[in-house]
């Protein structure tokens, strides 16, 4: 299967009847049955996670994973197509985790629900059944990285920490754990700022990121470390920057809701 990374509804359009390809839907439940993809199938996105208070956001158990891939039809050589209706973040996040176990045959369909449903493509409220598969999970080390691999790189030049939350997160000035603020050495990028909101939510161009992530320090040739408050929103700028070509990229699924939590560790704000 050759679909791009960044998916255009159009070219989806012409796939929905391919047997290889499985559109999966991350939109909220209620969302699903008022309107989707014509043969798509949902996944519930606390299915994908896992918390473990006051952590919330990590990777869930492989076997529970593994349920979920087996119910809606996956098998290794599936294409599969995420959409969520909230810019990507959810179906980002999915596909990163797809990421964490080696399945790399993926698509983010650019612009998700919005695009899709605001063209004129078509949409359905029939409610598909997959055909059960068995799908054995085994995480890989390389796409996500834990407190200990984040807290061994705070000084590391030749890697950028991107902090991808509001501004006034990363300041400190909204709190959301025990302390404000961010990780030593971080820069933010608030993942809002790589949608086109004149373009239903699509990813923005290269030719206007690039130079945005550029002044950041954030190059193909250092290594990024991606976090939010549960790798949640970093996962949507994860896929954005693979699409870059990037490829020393990794997610840290514990993010703020883990290292804000923890007092013995450092906090910058302001």
């Amino acid at each position: 299967m050759s679909l791009p990374l960044i998916l255009e509804p159009e070219q989806l359009q012409g796939h929905l009847d391919d047997p290889s390809v499985r559109v999966v839907d991350v939109c909220r439940y209620d969302v699903f049955l008022q309107q989707h993809i014509p043969g798509s199938v949902h996944v519930e996105y606390p299915h994908i996670v896992r918390h473990a208070p006051p952590v919330m956001g990590l990777l869930p158990d492989k076997e529970m994973l593994a349920r979920v891939l087996s119910h809606l039809g996956i098998t290794p050589e599936t294409h599969i197509v995420a959409y969520d209706d909230e810019g990507g973040g959810k179906a980002s996040r999915f596909l990163w985790t797809l990421d964490c176990i080696g399945h790399t045959s993926y698509s983010l369909l650019n612009g998700g629900l919005h695009a899709w449903a605001n063209e004129g493509y078509p949409r359905d409220t029939h409610v598909t059944e997959s055909n059960p598969t068995t799908y054995e999970v085994q995480y890989k080390q390389g796409p996500s990285c834990d407190l200990q691999y984040v807290k061994s790189h705070l000084a590391d030049p030749n890697v950028r920490i991107v902090d991808c939350r509001s501004a006034g997160e990363f300041h400190g000035s909204v709190v959301r754990a025990a302390r404000g603020g961010h990780i030593p050495g971080a820069v933010n990028f608030d993942w809002v700022n790589a949608m086109d909101q004149q373009r239903n939510l699509r990813i923005r161009t290269s030719n206007e990121l690039e130079p945005m992530f550029a002044k950041l320090g954030i190059t193909p040739e250092r290594e990024i470390i991606l976090y939010c408050q549960t790798h949640h929103r970093s996962a949507h700028t994860y896929i954005v920057l693979k699409s870059l070509g990037f490829q020393l990229l990794r997610g840290y699924p514990g993010s703020w809701s883990e290292w804000g939590n923890k007092a013995e560790l450092p906090v910058e704000a302001g």
